[in-house]
This record gives C-alpha cells, structure tokens and sequence, in this order.
C-alpha cells in the first residue's frame, strides 16, 4: 500500500514538473511524500523541467464567497488565463473547494489536506486538475468572517451568484440592526470600487508608509527640489496617500463631499456604527 502510494506521488510530481522518474522518486523520499517540497527541492537542485508549470504566473481565475448563518468565507484561486477560469472543470473544482474552505473557516493549511468528493485531498485534485488543463493553478488567499456584528459583501462584475473577479467584505458593527443594514451593502460596494488598504491610519503596514514616503522623497529629489523643501512638500503628499488609501478618510463614493466617516456617522444616532474588519480581493492584484 505504502509502495502505491510513493508511485502515485512519483506519478503526480512528474505530470505537474515534466522531470524524469529516478528525480522526481528522490524528491518524493526525500520530503517524505510532500508535492510541494518535492516541487522545490527539484527546483533547487536546479532541474530545468521543475518549473514547467509551476514557474509560470497564474493571475487570472475567480474569487468565490460562501455565506451561511451571518459568517462569509472567500477565496481567490488562480489559473494562468481567463480561458480557463472559465473552464467547467476549473469552476466546478473552485465551487468545491470554496464550500471545503468555508467550513474550515479559511484555514488554507486544513483546506489542502481535507477530502473532496471523491475521496482525495483537496491537494491531490488540484495537482490532477494541473495535470488535465495544462496550466499552474494555485489557491492563493482566503478569509473568514465570522458572525460577530453583521458582515456584508459585494461581488463586482459576478460571473454567476457570489463568483467574480473583484469581491470586497466589511463587518461592521453597533446597536441599531436597521441602520447597519441601511450601510453595510453601500460601504462594501465604495470598499470594492475605492480599494483603502486599510480602515484607518493606524492600521497601515508602517513598511507601506515607509516606502512610500521614500518614493515621494526621490520623486522630489529628481525633480530639483531643494532639501529643505522636500520634507514639507514629502509630508503633504503623505497625509493625501493616507486620506486616499484608509476606509474612513477616503471620500464617500456616492457624496464625494463627505469622507466615509461622516456617512457612517450620520447613522450612529442610535449607537456608533463601527468597521471592525474589511478584505478586497482582486483577481491576481499583487501578483
């Protein structure tokens, strides 16, 4: 049964890198069955074939949302080409595994070890799927929101019910049910359309801030400006980078005179309507 098994890996390493049964049996042992480190270890030993599929970038495919209960779950997995993110394999495998991924409540190390339909892990399909199609596919990011406050989403360009390209989810929360629900759906379309990196400035990487108030500084410096007005000018660009990129100071997308702070707050007469949490995916964004 163990032999089976090590033939079978050997098989599936040699679909999905293209290398040779005697390396691709090395690699397999070596890691101990495990595909992936097997992927890099050929890699490493700087087998050419070894990055046949895997080395190509794959950012295209679908984001997919599962809600059930008041928790939302969403996950982007990538092929290489729109084509095959519409293919009927593709998408039936992403619907799967999007339900696999809710009830593991995003947890994308559980979700590859977990069993399909068929019986076979969520990891072993997709290296077939690879196999069949021909392209990398990858399963990339996934987030779970559970039902604490109330969570709302929004799927832009859908290419059927709660599958798209571009998905946004907030949680929102406070006393009054009525007014969170009069918001909830208007801020996860501003948060799909206006794409903050984060609800406020607190909470934006201070590496992000960082390197990017190095850009502004060398922009000025190229474009002769003297030093001692680099900083003063550098400082301004800064605070609009930040009112442009966090969820509370962007201007509301609908009422572009008031930020989204003001909207939320012209509902919090009844208990302040709070952004606990918000996530935008975009197909392949980053990659």
């Amino acid at each position: 049964m163990a032999d089976k098994k090590i033939l079978d890996n050997i098989k599936k390493l040699r679909e999905i890198t293209g290398v040779g049964f005697s390396d691709c049996k090395a690699a397999i042992t070596e890691t101990n069955g495990d595909l992936e480190k097997s992927i890099e270890y050929l890699r490493k030993k700087g087998i050419a074939k070894a990055s046949k599929k895997m080395s190509r970038v794959a950012a295209d495919g679908l984001i997919l949302v599962n809600e059930k209960d008041g928790n939302i779950s969403a996950i982007e997995i990538n092929s290489e080409t729109d084509f095959v993110a519409k293919n009927k394999d593709f998408v039936s495998f992403c619907k799967d595994v999007a339900e696999i991924n809710f009830k593991n409540q995003g947890d994308l190390d559980k979700l590859s070890k977990s069993k399909m339909k068929n019986d076979k892990t969520v990891e072993e399909n997709l290296i077939t799927l690879i196999s069949k199609i021909g392209e990398k596919i990858t399963i990339r990011r996934s987030k779970f929101f559970n039902k604490e406050g109330k969570n709302f989403f929004y799927v832009h360009n859908s290419t059927e019910k709660n599958i798209g390209k571009v998905i946004s989810i907030v949680k929102l929360t406070g006393q009054n049910k009525l007014d969170i629900d009069n918001v909830g759906a208007k801020l996860a379309m501003h948060i799909a359309a206006q794409s903050p990196i984060a609800i406020n400035q607190d909470e934006i990487n201070k590496n992000i801030l960082d390197k990017e108030l190095e850009i502004i500084k060398e922009e000025l410096k190229n474009s002769g400006k003297k030093d001692d007005m680099i900083d003063k000018i550098a400082s301004g660009k800064i605070k609009k980078f930040i009112s442009e990129n966090t969820l509370l100071d962007q201007s509301w997308i609908m009422d572009t005179k008031i930020t989204v702070k003001q909207f939320l707050k012209q509902f919090s007469k009844n208990g302040e309507i709070k952004v606990a949490d918000f996530i935008r995916f975009k197909v392949g964004e980053g990659i």
